[in-house]
């Protein structure tokens, strides 16, 4: 069993950054892979980003490929997005996840959710 809680949320202005922070427990976090989703008000929820067990392998959103960075400390059990030059349409609810499995960009391959937080992106 793995929970997670997602911080680091706010409002900035275009062209500001923030760092996400997603704090896990459970003793096998080290092993799961981990993503970042977000979902926009009257939209479908989205993928972000994701990374491996190890913090070796990530891959991205086209939309945000360049401007964000996902990463992870075992150590700390937690997992992190910066998220530099943010734009309005990065403005949304921010969601972190974990699976047993490889990364993946589907939603449905993540078993265990955190609450949210929000990000807002406006001048």
């Amino acid at each position: 069993q793995v929970q997670l809680v997602e911080s680091g949320g706010g409002l900035v202005q275009p062209g500001d950054s923030l760092r996400l922070s997603c704090a896990a427990s459970g003793r096998t976090f080290s092993t799961y892979s981990e993503g970042w989703f977000r979902q926009a008000p009257g939209k479908e929820r989205e993928f972000v980003a994701a990374i491996d067990w190890s913090g070796g392998f990530t891959y991205y959103a086209d939309s945000v490929k360049g401007r964000f960075t996902i990463s992870r400390d075992n150590a700390k059990n937690t997992m992190y997005l910066q998220m530099n030059s943010l734009k309005p349409e990065d403005t949304a609810v921010y969601y972190c996840a974990a699976s047993s499995g490889l990364p993946s960009s589907r939603s449905s391959a993540y078993a265990y959710w955190g609450q949210g937080t929000q990000v807002t992106v406006s001048s």
